[in-house]
């Protein structure tokens, strides 16, 4: 099913960003990945899906939700700060190949599944940066790569006549290509930093996913859904800071459409959307004091061929709001089928 995605989050990207480092870590989980009804847990059997994840941006915003077109670059120890003007541009293609497994438990009414599901991406961006200690350039920085690994081995679910309910337990494992350097700033001095490359967090998380859907029908062919995801991370490889924990809404409206009588190719389509706020401070000596935050609105259309158990979706979100990170617009392609 996921997903997590890497979108290098830096202050400022590429020469300046390199400086700033630990301006902010955004969470693992990415409410953009997964289509509205794969939260909850589906029938029992063995299902693969590959979900295709795209991602675009030229802006990073500051606490304010204002675009950064200028950092303040201050020395480790302390002193006057050295403006530095960026502009950033970001595209990112990840692949998501995942397992899941589901079976019944009868004597407790109530279904179990569990997921693995390794990432792999390719990011690049692109920062022109001008006036930093005299100079301008471009940079660029481009990697594909492993990511981190999410593994979901407890999935409960509980189905009623109008009613789905779905809690798990998942876990990232921070097997992520992740690699810092060491970047030497006139009038600085030597500054360790997160390579712009990296594909991985450099962390572990641990994540609690509760989620409800309501089908006002007997049929179920309408589900109203909404889900809670709780993010809380350990400690950053390499540097004294751990992210602050991280709390996700994703909701939805899915409706499916007969598009042949007897009910073997169906129609889905629907609104969609996902709010990430962090809920605590970052804690270490690198540690941020700002907290981030995105919002974004989108929808889906999928389609679902039931004699082959295949399906087929797409989907796209416009970030509408987006405090200390990037604001962007994302799409993807996701397949499913049951064997």
């Amino acid at each position: 099913m996921p997903r997590r995605i890497h979108v290098i989050f830096v202050a400022a990207a590429a020469f300046a960003a390199a400086l700033t480092a630990h301006a902010g870590e955004i969470g693992h989980f990415n409410g953009g990945v997964m289509n509205m009804r794969d939260y909850l847990v589906p029938e029992p059997g063995f299902y693969a899906a590959l979900y295709n994840y795209f991602y675009t941006t030229g802006r990073l915003n500051d606490s304010h939700g204002d675009k950064i077109t200028s950092v303040l670059i201050t020395p480790p120890g302390g002193g006057a700060g050295v403006p530095v003007k960026v502009d950033v541009n970001v595209d990112m293609y990840a692949v998501a190949p995942s397992l899941i497994w589901v079976t019944d438990i009868q004597r407790l009414g109530i279904k179990y599944g569990a997921l693995i599901s390794p990432t792999f991406a390719n990011v690049n961006l692109d920062a022109a940066v001008e006036a930093a200690f005299g100079r301008g350039g471009d940079i660029t920085a481009g990697s594909f790569g492993v990511g981190d690994l999410f593994v979901q081995p407890v999935w409960l679910g509980k189905t009623l006549q109008h009613w789905d309910f779905a809690l798990a337990y998942g876990f990232y494992a921070p097997v992520g290509k992740y690699d810092t350097e060491t970047v030497t700033v006139p009038g600085i001095g030597p500054v360790k930093t997160e390579s712009t490359d990296n594909i991985g967090y450099g962390f572990w998380t641990h994540q609690i996913q509760g989620s409800v859907a309501w089908y006002p029908m007997d049929t179920k062919g309408t589900a109203v859904i909404g889900t809670l995801t709780y993010e809380t991370n350990g400690k950053k490889k390499d540097f004294n800071v751990t992210p602050g924990d991280n709390l996700t809404l994703n909701w939805g409206i899915s409706q499916f459409l007969p598009l042949k009588k007897d009910m073997s190719l169906l129609l889905e389509v629907g609104p969609a959307g996902y709010d990430t706020w962090q809920i605590t401070d970052d804690s270490g000596s690198a540690a941020s004091t700002t907290r981030d935050q995105v919002h974004a609105v989108g929808g889906q259309l999928g389609l679902t061929y039931m004699t082959w158990m295949v399906s087929l979706n797409v989907h796209g979100f416009y970030e509408y709001s987006a405090q200390n990170r990037f604001q962007g617009g994302s799409f993807g392609v996701n397949i499913a089928k049951k064997f």
